[in-house]
C-alpha cells in the first residue's frame, strides 16, 4: 500500500525528524512545496513555537514547507480534508470518495489550477493518494 521512498525523500524525512522531534513516514512534493504529513495530535509540535521548525527547515532546504495532519486510511471525510489541506489555497466544491476512487468537483478556474500545466498537479495529487491511501482511480470534474 505504501509507496517506495527514494533517497531524497528519506533525507527530507530524517532532517524533519531531527529538527521537529516528530517521526513521520509521509513526505511528498506538491506544487513546488515540500509537505510533511504527521499525526493530528503532533501537528503543533512539528510546526514548533512561532513556526520555528518550519522556518528552520525552509531555510536549510530552500523550499516552501507545509505540515499537515494525516488521517486514518478508512476515514473518507478526513481524506477530503487531507486533499483540501494539500491543494490549499485552491478551493473546490466537494470530494467524493468511494471504494478506491476519488472524484473532486470544482469550478472552472479551480479545476484548471488543480490540473496544472501538462496535468502535472493532477499527476502529483494522484501519486500522493496512491502512496498514502492506495487510491487507484482519481478524477477532477
Amino acid at each position: 500500500m505504501a509507496g517506495t521512498i527514494d533517497m531524497q525523500a528519506m533525507r527530507y524525512i530524517n532532517l524533519f525528524s531531527k529538527i521537529s522531534k516528530v517521526p513521520t513516514m509521509n513526505c511528498f512534493s506538491y506544487n513546488n512545496k515540500l509537505i510533511f504529513a504527521v499525526p493530528k495530535s503532533k501537528v503543533s509540535i512539528a510546526i514548533g513555537r512561532n513556526a520555528e521548525n518550519v522556518k528552520k527547515l525552509s531555510t536549510i532546504l530552500r523550499k516552501n514547507i507545509r505540515v499537515i495532519a494525516m488521517p486514518e486510511k478508512n476515514n473518507f471525510e478526513a481524506i477530503g480534508k487531507f486533499i483540501e489541506s494539500i491543494v490549499d489555497p485552491v478551493e473546490f466544491t466537494r470530494v467524493d470518495v468511494h471504494n478506491g476512487s476519488v472524484v473532486i468537483t470544482a469550478g472552472r478556474q479551480s479545476k484548471a489550477a488543480l490540473i496544472g500545466r501538462n496535468r502535472i498537479r493532477e499527476k502529483e495529487l494522484s501519486n500522493i493518494l496512491k502512496d498514502s491511501f492506495g487510491i487507484e482511480k482519481f478524477r477532477i470534474a
